[in-house]
């Protein structure tokens, strides 16, 4: 007997009703519009965009190039990209920017953009960033290390010791330890007060140092909310400076702005410290100025020619000489902060307008035509109601991009292939300068 036809009606099994698989109405529908492709960012001279992804994931698709040079950027980046994230290893001319066909945005992973032509960018339709709020701690704090280390001979005390020199006596630390100075009452020079500067300013006045700066670019008053002296010349400065150093920007009109001339005007025997651009110190004269003691020691975290091989650089018999490979912006804290902000950069010229939305655009007056109308960022922007308050672009899914042979990074895509290059590159740093200069717009613009 079939025990199953007997139970109570209550005690039968429910059939629940058959779920069919779920479709796109569920979800409902999409409220600004159609689905577009995700437009395509490109990390030009590097390769991990592990901290970028979180950030723009969801509204681009982001392709490394690990390129050194734009002949090495994929065909398909330079007819498709609308983005571009770079460090300090690649240069962007006004040659190399043509060869982009659809680039409207250019972030500089760093607060220095040397490295790019902003005039011919703007002339091209293409904004122009920088991050110039990262690392000033950092840079601040190395500047007053490479301060220290200058007046107390630090580094070269302790290679003495790591060396097995043996130093007994007043006799011979006076020997090892020649050129020692005290801080206090001696005065501190810095070319440009930005926030690099203005951080430098802070911490010499707990040292002792007498606090003076050079700046044409600030207004009145600055000094008296620092508690610092203020001079209007460059010469003034050099003239009454113990230690120079320097925080602002490179540009055409600053270049070798430390030269056989300016450091003649300099106190005999001053110190120099340089963490903001390596174009900004002319290594020649520096080398000399070492040589003969016109200049007593000096530290350059930045070169001319990076990266800095000692062996190759005309400092290299110099003298009481500090060098550091670029690394006064880094921590671990700086980089991760610095590179977040760098591609909310990008976010916000891709969900928002061009100029407007961006909070570092460097060459924002190429922006605005003769009518006072502000141009459009990207070919084919829909406007606030386009989709999902983002753009239109006629680029290729990601799917297209990666079967081009691109490293894609995706929201669907977990196995990247390499991009080939005819010679293998290391994974850049970023750089970062100050700014604020004689002759140049001062780092209250911005540091590195």
């Amino acid at each position: 007997m079939d025990k199953s036809k007997t139970r109570p009606q209550a005690l039968q099994p429910i059939k629940r009703p058959r779920l069919e698989a779920p479709t796109m109405a569920i979800r409902g529908p999409i409220p600004n519009g159609p689905m577009h492709p995700r437009p395509l960012i490109a990390l030009l001279d590097g390769r991990d965009c592990s901290v970028e992804m979180p950030i723009l994931k969801d509204v681009a698709t982001v392709a490394f190039c690990d390129a050194q040079s734009t002949t090495e950027i994929h065909e398909k980046v330079l007819n498709e990209a609308v983005g571009a994230l770079m460090w300090h290893t690649i240069t962007l001319t006004k040659e190399d920017l043509e060869k982009f066909k659809n680039l409207r945005v250019i972030v500089r992973i760093g607060s220095g953009y040397d490295n790019v032509d902003t005039k011919a960018a703007g002339e091209f339709g293409i904004a122009v960033c920088n991050v110039p709020g990262y690392g000033v701690e950092e840079v601040a704090d190395t500047t007053v290390c490479l301060i220290l280390n200058l007046y107390r001979r630090t580094y070269w005390l302790a290679n003495m010791v790591r060396e097995g020199k043996k130093i007994n006596g007043p006799e011979q630390l006076r020997d090892a330890a020649q050129g020692s100075a005290r801080i206090r009452g001696d005065t501190l020079g810095i070319v440009g007060l930005g926030r690099v500067g203005s951080a430098v300013a802070l911490r010499a006045k707990v040292f002792g140092f007498n606090v003076i700066f050079y700046d044409p670019y600030l207004p009145d008053g600055v000094e008296k909310s620092l508690g610092i002296t203020r001079v209007y010349t460059l010469q003034d400065l050099l003239f009454q400076s113990d230690c120079v150093t320097l925080h602002c920007s490179l540009n055409e009109h600053n270049h070798h702005l430390i030269n056989d001339y300016t450091i003649k005007q300099m106190r005999p025997g001053a110190f120099l410290i340089n963490t903001a651009r390596g174009g900004l110190v002319d290594e020649h004269a520096l080398a000399a100025a070492l040589k003969d003691g016109r200049i007593r020691a000096a530290a350059l975290d930045v070169h001319e020619n990076e990266p800095f091989v000692l062996a190759q650089s005309p400092l290299k018999d110099a003298p009481n000489l500090i060098c550091t490979p670029h690394s006064a912006f880094y921590s671990e804290q700086s980089l991760t902060e610095l590179r977040e902000m760098a591609a909310g950069e990008i976010r916000r010229a891709i969900v928002g307008r061009i100029p407007d939305s961006l909070r570092n655009c460097v060459n924002k007056e190429y922006f605005t035509n003769a009518a006072g109308v502000r141009y459009p960022p990207f070919p084919g922007y829909p406007g606030p109601d386009g989709m999902n308050g983002g753009f239109s672009f006629p680029n290729p899914a990601a799917a297209a991009a990666a079967a081009a042979g691109l490293v894609v990074h995706s929201t669907t895509m977990d196995a990247h292939p390499a991009v080939s290059h005819s010679t293998p590159h290391s994974t850049p740093h970023s750089t970062h300068v100050d700014s604020g200069s004689h002759m140049a717009k001062a780092e209250s613009s911005e540091v590195h």
